[in-house]
């Protein structure tokens, strides 16, 4: 891989080179948000998604995995799109083997997690593409790995495809203890937007809220990135 292109996804996850901005903060109001919005039991589980691509799921997944462990929590962060993975992209990292590897029983979870250089935040890539990922993330082995991963993980984010697109997101939401919706100002319609929600409500997901990503600012040049319940 191109040394470019490790540089230019690493500056996406701007909570781990410039924590004190403003959109970083941003990120640990989003973090805040969601550690309140549990009133009987603790959000440990986590599903970031979209309406469709490029609407900055996988930079908000990687960017909240970030902050969750600058609080000191043990962090994994699981790349659940076994179509078109990007978390190894945005940490530098080598995809020869991940979550099918593990789904599959071809290695233990303690063999396929990667670590990085953000204290407790590890990284579970999605390993090689598989020809059935809906099948693998409904199947009995995903219910495994997640009473594994909560007893070595205080937090689990998964990174999944969008919802419009293929049915992935909606299997996995009803397994998640909560759903992030991204849509990216501007370009998401508000269709789009309402169709996904409804879909995942259907699939019987905790939809916590919905990141607006790429709301350009009046007087600054920067991106802001805000959650809204």
């Amino acid at each position: 891989m191109a040394k470019s292109t490790l540089q230019s996804g690493r500056r996406k996850l701007i909570s781990k080179v410039n924590p004190k901005s403003p959109v970083s903060e941003q990120y640990r109001t989003i973090r805040t948000n969601i550690q309140f919005s549990a009133v009987d039991e603790e959000i440990r589980t986590i599903m970031v998604t979209s309406s469709g691509p490029a609407e900055g799921k996988s930079t908000t997944a990687g960017n909240l995995a970030v902050v969750f462990a600058q609080q000191g929590k043990r962090v994994l962060l699981v790349d659940a799109d076994m179509r078109k993975p990007t978390v190894h992209y945005t940490f530098g990292m080598n995809n020869a083997y991940g979550l099918t590897n593990l789904l599959t029983k071809q290695m233990e979870l303690n063999e396929a997690v990667k670590t990085t250089d953000v204290s407790t935040l590890d990284i579970l890539t999605s390993g090689p593409i598989p020809p059935n990922p809906a099948e693998l993330l409904s199947s009995k082995g995903m219910g495994e790995f997640f009473n594994l991963a909560k007893k070595e993980y205080d937090t689990i984010i998964f990174d999944t495809p969008p919802v419009l697109a293929v049915t992935d997101a909606q299997v996995l939401a009803n397994k998640c203890d909560g759903t992030i919706l991204v849509i990216s100002s501007g370009k998401t319609e508000i269709e789009s937007a309402q169709k996904t929600k409804d879909l995942l409500t259907a699939a019987k997901a905790k939809v916590l809220g919905v990141v607006l990503n790429n709301k350009k600012m009046e007087k600054h040049d920067y991106y802001y990135y805000y959650g809204t319940k």
